[in-house]
């Protein structure tokens, strides 16, 4: 995605939500679409800490509640570790590496995604589907592109 389509994208969902976008939440949200590395917010801070220094860790959470309230990036909770974020707002699956602590993206294709579905009680309808694999990379180093199942 571009610069443009980036900021033209922040901007219609914030102001969807009756917000307005500021250089904070551009400068955070910029941070997180750099990498497909499901930052935390401290890593995030990190990442925003040069472009703008003046910028709080409070200001950065609250960047972060705006971007997940305007569905721009979803939140990822694994088990007692801090909450990491994700640009992709398709729905997919994570796997989470023990010895790296790496997350990587593991794209669910259309069949998958049914016959997770199906799986529900009688007139039941998910909105989402959260799944984390956890486990250990068979290779050295984990590809760094997501894999479709």
């Amino acid at each position: 995605m571009n610069v443009e389509s980036t900021t033209k994208t922040l901007n219609r969902k914030l102001a969807q939500a009756g917000l307005r976008s500021t250089r904070q939440r551009e400068v955070v949200y910029d941070a997180i679409l750099s990498k497909r590395d499901h930052p935390t917010a401290d890593e995030i801070f990190t990442r925003v800490k040069s472009a703008m220094p003046s910028i709080s860790l409070a200001t950065v959470y609250n960047c972060l509640d705006t971007l997940v309230q305007c569905r721009l990036v979803k939140q990822v909770h694994l088990e007692r570790e801090s909450t990491r974020y994700c640009p992709n707002l398709s729905e997919h699956a994570h796997f989470h590496d023990d010895d790296s602590g790496e997350v990587y993206d593991v794209l669910l294709n259309q069949e998958i995604l049914e016959k997770l579905a199906s799986l529900l009680p009688q007139n039941f309808e998910p909105n989402s589907i959260d799944i984390t694999f956890r486990g250990r990379s068979a290779n050295e180093k984990a590809p760094a592109e997501s894999t479709t199942f």
